[in-house]
């Protein structure tokens, strides 16, 4: 019992690291100046994320073709200093910074007015993507965020069917059919959607093209609502 409250007690101590962005010394890897500083509270589209004019929840885009989705969380603009980090921890394995983008995207919905998660299922990546990078960015973000809000996590019921090229190798018009027919739901737990609340967990929503596809398959399970969350939203073209 000693032993065990003494593993709890060094878990809970923080010991002093470096901003990842700013490199002052803290107790997170992205300090409470750097958040101040590049956090900006702005409005947003409900449906997608994209950046509207105040007073304003649907953008045109959305009201003329509305997602498969209902809603999207971001916590950020993919810009600097957040496609650097999400760049990193994404690629190479950064997974000190897992903490630090969990919170942004936990703040984000605290500040919002949507509604809890219910069931987090992150976008699975392709065996041979798995392999190769040795972690999902999505899971890991996940799991932080089910622990800080008290969801589930399930990332066993989504599956990547199809190793598809990457989307950021492809021009934006060509990514919808990219990762058609890319997904399905666990043939074995199908029933377990019907009705349900969930919210797909991705890194970096740009098109909305891989949010959509997974969309259209969780509804086709019976889903009856589902909600995107990315920690970061690629701004529209000027």
């Amino acid at each position: 019992m000693l032993f065990t409250r003494l593993l709890q007690r060094l878990a809970a101590f923080e010991l002093p690291t470096q901003c990842a962005v700013c490199h002052d010394w803290g107790r997170e890897r992205v300090c409470f100046a750097c958040r101040e500083r590049f956090i900006a509270t702005v409005p947003r589209c409900r449906r997608c994320a994209l950046r509207v004019p105040d007073g304003v929840s649907t953008c045109a885009g959305c009201l003329k073709d509305p997602p498969p989705y209902d809603t999207t969380l971001a916590a950020v603009d993919y810009a600097h200093p957040w496609d650097h980090l999400i760049g990193r921890f994404k690629f190479h394995a950064a997974l000190d910074l897992t903490q630090s983008l969990a919170k942004s995207l936990a703040d984000a919905w605290q500040a919002s007015r949507l509604r809890h998660p219910g069931r987090l299922i992150p976008v699975p990546l392709s065996a041979r993507r798995l392999r190769e990078r040795g972690y999902n960015q999505s899971v890991e973000i996940a799991r932080r965020l089910g622990r800080r809000l008290n969801c589930p996590v399930d990332d066993r019921l989504l599956l990547r069917v199809n190793d598809t090229p990457h989307q950021l190798a492809l021009p934006p018009e060509r990514r919808a059919a990219n990762v058609q027919g890319a997904f399905a739901i666990e043939p074995k737990r199908l029933a377990e959607l019907r009705d349900q609340v969930v919210t797909v967990l991705d890194d970096v929503m740009t098109t909305g093209a891989t949010a959509a596809e997974i969309a259209r398959v969780l509804r086709h399970a019976g889903a009856a609502q589902v909600n995107v969350w990315v920690l970061a939203r690629t701004p529209a073209p000027e």
